[in-house]
């Protein structure tokens, strides 16, 4: 069945129903907390993880993961980590919830998972030298194994993500499949590359307000910590992932024909307002009025997730007396995933325990 586009018209009421497909290292973890402070304003009924952050991932999404889930419940927005099941995630929701996602370049994936991910995914364990990343791309046969514990993060993990073989290349019929599959049940495909374009389009079709889109970057690396690709290894990468490749240029194409619709000087004041109002949040809200590296964030209760055995999120730390009528919406466009999910009832305690262990193994060498 082909799903309509959505969109504001004469008589545009918010849209309360939503999926959100929240892929891994493209910037989800911000449009998560945007939709996150959506739903408490508008008392919206989640359905959220039970015991950790995500539906049990890299399993496919199943509505028996869904916290307090029994037949016939209604929920209005799913958003937290899965590995995509269009029909489950179609009987959990109401028929006409808007399904919508977001990519990044895959070369930016993948260098992203790799520094993320790379101390859980034994294989890199024997990948030799101070630079992994250079080493693997240099020769990924050599060390991948797709069989092995957690392989997925390091091939195609946009396609895996959506349900997809992370070994197929760009030339594959079943790539194919899940271009079309993924066209066809998801009204709107994000980019990471150009996020607030990307917010301007998602207000447009769920009929939101410019205040809904508020947003402070989450999750984000220090400088230090990232590797900066050069020309030839970023080739290689997007070989490597090929099939994600793919994939982010389809859309990349889409993205920009919706641009034009929309109208590129209306797309061009619309951006520069949402920069405005997000630089005058970012003024009130932020100590400082910028991000910090973890040793400087001096409330724990909005310290992000760090990858194991490193220190290289940023976060930000709350100014003192912030106005009244500020408090609140600050304390919120603040708040790192984890600390989000409990405030709104999660059990996180597979996750917790899981953060417990990887600090000690680290501390303890």
């Amino acid at each position: 069945m082909s799903h309509k586009p959505w969109g504001q018209d004469s008589s545009c009421v918010p849209k309360t129903n939503l999926m959100f497909m929240k892929t891994h290292k493209t910037a989800s973890s911000t449009l998560l907390n945007i939709l996150f402070r959506f739903g408490d304003k508008h008392h919206l009924k989640f359905a959220l993880p039970d015991g950790r952050n995500d539906f049990f991932y890299p399993s496919f999404f199943l509505r028996s993961y869904v916290r307090d889930y029994s037949p016939g419940t209604c929920f209005n927005v799913v958003a937290n980590h899965m590995r995509f099941n269009r029909l489950e995630l179609e009987q959990l929701l109401p028929p006409d919830a808007a399904f919508f996602t977001i990519l990044r370049d895959p070369s930016e994936v993948f260098e992203s998972a790799f520094h993320y991910y790379h101390h859980v995914v034994p294989f890199t364990w024997f990948i030799p030298g101070e630079d992994k990343l250079r080493a693997f791309l240099e020769d990924p046969a050599r060390y991948y194994t797709s069989d092995g514990f957690n392989s997925f993060y390091l091939k195609n993990l946009l396609i895996f993500d959506f349900g997809y073989d992370n070994t197929l290349e760009a030339n594959d019929p079943g790539v194919t499949r899940a271009i079309h599959e993924v066209s066809e049940r998801f009204q709107l495909v994000l980019l990471a590359e150009h996020f607030e374009e990307s917010l301007i389009l998602l207000k447009d079709a769920l009929c939101w307000e410019m205040e809904d889109l508020l947003f402070l970057k989450l999750n984000v690396r220090k400088g230090s910590s990232v590797s900066r690709l050069s020309p030839a290894l970023r080739a290689k990468a997007l070989q490597w992932n090929s099939a994600d490749w793919r994939l982010y240029r389809h859309f990349n194409y889409s993205f920009w024909a919706k641009v034009e619709v929309y109208g590129r000087q209306r797309m061009e004041i619309q951006v520069e307002e949402l920069r405005r109002r997000n630089a005058e949040m970012r003024a009130i809200c932020v100590e400082g009025g910028a991000a910090v590296e973890s040793t400087g964030i001096k409330n724990t209760e909005l310290a992000p997730w760090q990858p194991m055995g490193e220190k290289s999120i940023m976060g930000y730390n709350l100014k003192k007396d912030i106005e009244s009528q500020h408090a609140e919406l600050c304390r919120k466009m603040l708040t790192p995933e984890i600390q989000y999910l409990t405030e709104l009832g999660v059990n996180l305690w597979l996750t917790r325990l899981w953060g417990w262990l990887k600090d000690s193994v680290f501390w303890l060498t």
